[in-house]
């Protein structure tokens, strides 16, 4: 019965979601048990270009050194990742999981790109971020329950992060990276052209629904597209835009 109920809920987890998911899981233990060498692992710009490893961008997004020092949190990256993936492919994105793929290779070739120049090593922490950033912009006003009964409203979870991070760890350079590149994507998909009228920088590519295609039904509802701040007259000009439906309280179904 128990298996069942595992096997129902991994199941039941969105597609884009569950292998994210199931890949922060299977890297970061091999590694643990010695089945992969964690130097093989982490991004190396060096190693990347000149070596031509270039399984080292996409790795570094699922390992992470999993030790008694971070195994804590390690369970805590794996529960947002969850949580908030699921809530977004569930919601704004649902039925639409191309245009989440494409939304999660953005953040991730920036995240490259920075970590070259950082550099940064393990991209696990800002990659979840920046989904968790996105999921609290549009959902801003959505209360959201922390540690010790604390409540607040969405829009600040991200920098709750920060300050938690920087008292627990000492640092907080990942969780900031991590909202720069979320806020990167959420300006150029929903700010930019909504509130400023500027052009679509972001178009999911064609090829991607080939893989991914659109599919009708599903469970929505967690998360919507900020509203437009334009006058009517400029937002009846653009022909109007799709209502995306309200957020949800965090922790629920």
């Amino acid at each position: 019965m128990a298996q069942s109920d595992i096997g129902d809920w991994y199941r039941g987890i969105p597609q884009v979601t569950r292998y994210w998911f199931t890949a922060s899981v299977v890297v970061p233990l091999a590694a643990r048990f010695g089945l992969l060498q964690p130097h093989w692992l982490i991004l190396d710009f060096a190693r990347t270009v000149y070596g031509f490893q270039i399984w080292r961008p996409i790795t570094a997004v699922f390992y992470f050194p999993i030790t008694p020092m971070t195994g804590f949190h390690y369970l805590i990256l794996l529960y947002f990742l969850y949580n908030y993936s699921r809530r977004l492919e569930s919601g704004i994105f649902d039925g639409r999981p191309a245009d989440y793929v494409f939304m999660l290779i953005f953040n991730w070739i920036i995240l490259v790109i920075i970590g070259f120049i950082a550099p940064l090593m393990i991209l696990m922490d800002p990659m979840v971020l920046s989904c968790l950033y996105v999921w609290c912009q549009l959902n801003r006003d959505t209360i959201v329950s922390f540690w010790f009964g604390t409540q607040f409203k969405a829009m600040y979870l991200p920098w709750v992060l920060v300050a938690f991070n920087m008292i627990i760890k000492g640092s907080f350079l990942n969780e900031l990276i991590g909202i720069v590149v979320g806020h990167l994507y959420f300006f150029l998909m929903f700010k930019y052209p909504q509130d400023f009228g500027g052009r679509q920088f972001l178009t999911t590519p064609q090829f991607l629904y080939k893989y991914f295609p659109n599919r009708r039904g599903g469970v929505s509802g967690f998360g919507q597209a900020p509203a437009s701040r334009r006058t009517p007259e400029n937002r009846d000009a653009g022909g109007g835009r799709h209502a995306w439906g309200n957020g949800n309280q965090l922790g629920g179904d």
